[in-house]
């Protein structure tokens, strides 16, 4: 492993792919910058749907049965998908408040970071809301089982694999 690039903290190795492209560190900086912003597109719209169905359960008539525990689950579910939103909307406001600062690089980085916390409360939230669907559905066990299940999924194609191929090069493509 090389050393990590300072001015993205993007956790790009210095020699990595990026110096390929013969770009200079602001067009770097706009590239990492705009691909961010499509990312955060995609999790944005699912995080705030999430949370908007979450917001409208205890005002369905069902939810009065769910029990202490459930209710706990119900609890942290909703606290992760709102810790969700909060960070994967952040960057939007950040941009506002720097705009024309001339603080890209720290746009970039701090937003990379928030993104990566957002991502992991999200998938949390998503572990959560699949207890609580499949408690009220099938019962406990299957509740713990598919959150269980959910929550392995979500750490093996978000994280894990995604971590085991970030510095293999493709030379296919």
């Amino acid at each position: 492993m090389g050393q990590w690039s300072v001015a993205s903290e993007q956790c790009e190795p210095a020699g990595s792919w990026d110096e390929d492209r013969n770009e200079t560190e602001a067009q770097r900086l706009d590239r990492n910058w705009s691909s961010l912003l499509q990312e955060l597109r995609v999790a944005q719209t699912g995080v705030q749907l999430l949370t908007g169905f979450l917001l409208i359960l205890p005002f369905q008539p069902r939810f009065a049965g769910l029990d202490f525990v459930m209710r706990m689950v119900y609890l942290v579910t909703v606290g992760c998908s709102l810790g969700a939103t909060v960070l994967l909307v952040a960057p939007v406001s950040m941009h506002r408040v720097l705009f024309r600062r001339h603080r890209l690089e720290t746009l970039v980085a701090v937003s990379h970071r928030y993104a990566v916390v957002g991502i992991m409360l999200l998938g949390t939230a998503l572990s959560g809301v699949a207890v609580v669907i499949f408690d009220s559905v099938i019962g406990r066990a299957g509740a713990w089982i598919a959150g269980g299940c959910t929550l392995v999924a979500l750490i093996a194609f978000w994280y894990a694999l995604p971590l085991r191929d970030r510095h293999w090069r493709d030379t296919t493509y």
